[in-house]
């Protein structure tokens, strides 16, 4: 059972929080709820969620702007944020990346598939990646050593540059995240100020070619992932 999970359901519609409640409930989940943005803050910081789902347009304070502000504290640094939304605009998805959005969902709610992308989303600290030590990474066939730069695929050493690497252990250490170009930017390259987003692309396909094409994934319009398949 999922007891020892607890979930924050955000939104303004009380059929919608009633409804996603009930079947976090049958999965075994503890559930807790706010209405708009701002009690959501609250909540979170009182509850202290392992994963929020936060509808983006409420009042008083809509999604996007409560998602930017938990994740300027430290404590919702790494808590799982799934926005749901009626919107399908895709200024609107690419807004809720930006700001450390983890995942998406547009109303209606399906909740078998909701329930899915919720259990696979927790199931992200602890799907075949190890990490004890925790500067080691092992997923699937490749072995990502941080401690001594190296990297090893099938049992083969790849030679990466050193931003090469770091880029490739920052997206394998959340293996099906998203990172945004900014996000990217910030991790990889914060104390230069001549990087651009051609920078990221000319990495990544590097990346590739030293490793293969089947684990980094491009998010058109938002930037890139490591597929766990």
């Amino acid at each position: 059972m999922n007891s020892k999970k607890k979930i924050l359901v955000v939104d303004d519609e009380q059929d919608i929080v009633d409804l996603i409640s009930y079947n976090l409930n049958k999965e075994g989940y503890q559930v807790c709820t706010a209405i708009n943005g701002r009690q959501a803050i609250e909540v979170a910081k009182k509850e202290n969620p392992d994963l929020i789902i936060l509808d983006v347009m409420m009042p008083e304070m809509d999604g996007i702007e409560s998602c930017r502000q938990m994740r300027a504290l430290p404590e919702f640094k790494s808590t799982f944020i799934i926005f749901l939304t009626a919107r399908s605009e895709e200024y609107s998805e690419i807004a809720g990346f930006n700001v450390g959005a983890d995942d998406y969902i547009a109303k209606p709610i399906k909740p078998r598939a909701l329930m899915s992308r919720i259990n696979a989303i927790l199931r992200r600290n602890n799907p075949e990646q190890t990490e004890t030590p925790s500067h080691k990474l092992t997923i699937s066939d490749l072995v990502i050593d941080r401690e001594e730069f190296l990297v090893y695929k099938s049992g083969e050493k790849v030679v990466l540059a050193r931003k090469e690497f770091e880029l490739l252990f920052l997206l394998a250490s959340k293996p099906n995240k998203v990172f945004t170009r900014d996000q990217i930017l910030k991790a990889i390259w914060e104390d230069s100020v001549i990087v651009t987003n051609r920078t990221i692309d000319v990495h990544i396909r590097k990346l590739r070619e030293k490793i293969g094409e089947d684990y980094v994934a491009t998010v058109k319009g938002v930037g890139y992932k490591f597929e766990l398949n």
